[in-house]
């Protein structure tokens, strides 16, 4: 797709991820997002209210790709085991494929207070969705295993986001978690 066939509203999203990826969020201002989009920032302000409008629509759209890698990834008749690695491994791919975005939704978006609190709870809201889903397949099923509980699945996810901020954090591969991640879901899910 060449950048003219490239809405207008993405260009200024991949402006903002390239400027993070670059400088991180807090030193990222409107005009590195427009120099990164190849645009102005009157036509910035034609589609975002600011910088923090902007990037609540990244980490919207960033969060609503993860979830559905994960769910494309998971194939609810293999087992339960099978499934928990399926579901570890598309969510490792995703922020492996996108770390200083992920570092953002954990660390920065938190910062931004009551204008980032709807997004935080959707996404949390999806993702505990997302789990006590896939823990009612056939495959958990077969092995007599009840689906998650909301709140435990909230308890796995946020564990989950704080080793993954630790480990982006200290410039770590993003792999060095699955393991962990894969014990603590087979804990909770098997409790």
């Amino acid at each position: 797709m060449t950048e003219s066939a490239v809405p207008t509203s993405d260009r200024l999203l991949d402006g903002l991820t390239a400027s993070i990826g670059e400088r991180g969020y807090r030193d990222t201002t409107v005009a590195d997002i427009v120099r990164y989009a190849r645009t102005s920032k009157r036509t910035f302000y034609e589609h975002f209210a600011g910088k923090e409008q902007c990037l609540i629509e990244l980490l919207r759209r960033n969060n609503a790709d993860l979830i559905a890698g994960i769910r494309a990834a998971v194939a609810p008749e293999d087992d339960w085991q099978s499934q928990i690695r399926q579901a570890v491994d598309a969510y490792v791919s995703h922020i492996g494929a996108r770390p200083a975005i992920t570092l953002c939704w954990i660390r920065e978006a938190p910062a931004l207070g009551a204008v980032a609190r709807p997004l935080h709870r959707q996404v949390m809201g999806d993702l505990t969705e997302l789990l006590t889903t896939l823990t009612a397949s056939p495959g958990f099923d077969r092995a007599g295993m009840r689906p998650l509980a909301p709140t435990t699945a909230l308890i796995l996810l946020g564990g989950l986001r704080e080793l993954t901020a630790y480990v982006v954090e200290d410039g770590r591969d993003v792999a060095e978690i699955t393991e962990p991640a894969l014990a603590a879901a087979a804990a909770l899910v098997g409790g």
